[in-house]
């Protein structure tokens, strides 16, 4: 779908009138479920990209009002839900805009304390009251789920990749032989070195809840792989907590992103990126 500055600023002015003076500008760097662009200096819009993702809308609302204030970090809080227009068939949010770089895009960063950060900021989600949540499900894409439920995908991918599908195939294994059987708590679902803000070298903010919920917490340790290395990585596992089953689970979460990536259509350097992640992977349990 095209969205564009002047979608935006037509939806804006139509629904939300007293911010139709405010300039609309696209961010530099976008995701991939939503687009967004700055409204004024203190505020985004948020809008879907695709069906899949406009059902986040609502729950992703729900779930900021009640995060915002109760974190270690800020959080995005909503100002505003729009509705669809004449001209974009989705709902969509206005959020407050919060300083930083992203952890991607920062210079130096001091891996263990970011991994400290991490963690704790994990350890406190987790310890929330769960009613604002959503159980984990599709609107997740199956995050905060068993990840036996991407268990087909994982088979097709070994099936087309040249990468040692033994040893993959027995830390799929070891990752789909637990489940998590507390009650369920708050997951982010996308814990990644785009949705984490840094300010003055610290961990100062989470955005990007759209595949939140309320389930197994695996899903949300697969920094370890991704980002952390050496003593960060030890620091991570201890801060964020957690048995050891779980971070199995953890591990399989990582092998099957790489191994989807790996066998779709990516880009050079994005492939380059999941060959070194999958190599982690398969070097470092982390338990």
């Amino acid at each position: 779908m095209h969205i564009d500055a002047a979608l935006v600023s037509a939806l804006v002015a139509e629904q939300f009138p007293h911010l139709a003076d405010l300039p609309v500008r696209p961010v530099p760097r976008q995701g991939w479920d939503n687009r967004t662009f700055r409204l004024g200096d203190e505020l985004t819009v948020r809008l879907p990209s695709a069906e899949g993702y406009a059902a986040a809308v609502e729950k992703e609302e729900r779930a900021l009002r009640f995060l915002d204030g109760r974190l270690p970090v800020s959080v995005p809080g909503v100002v505003a839900v729009g509705a669809p227009g004449p001209d974009y068939p989705f709902p969509w949010s206005v959020r407050r805009w919060l300083p930083g770089d992203t952890v991607a895009a920062a210079s130096s960063l001091d891996q263990v304390a970011l991994a400290e950060d991490v963690g704790g900021m994990l350890a406190a989600l987790r310890a929330l009251p769960t009613h604002a949540g959503a159980a984990a499900g599709r609107h997740s894409f199956y995050r905060g789920s068993h990840p036996s439920a991407y268990s087909d995908q994982v088979q097709t991918a070994l099936e087309r990749l040249d990468v040692d599908a033994e040893a993959c195939a027995g830390i799929w294994l070891t990752a789909t032989t637990s489940a998590w059987e507390c009650a369920p708590v708050w997951f982010h679902g996308d814990v990644a070195v785009g949705n984490l803000l840094t300010l003055e070298g610290r961990l100062s903010a989470v955005i990007d809840f759209g595949t939140c919920g309320v389930g197994d917490p695996a899903c949300d340790l697969v920094l370890a792989w991704t980002h952390f290395r050496g003593e960060a990585r030890t620091v991570f596992r201890e801060a964020a907590g957690l048995d050891d089953a779980t971070w199995r689970r953890a591990r399989g979460w990582a092998l099957w992103k790489s191994l989807v990536v790996l066998s779709g259509q990516s880009s050079p350097d994005e492939a380059d990126e999941h060959r070194r992640i999958l190599a982690e992977v398969l070097a470092d349990p982390v338990v």
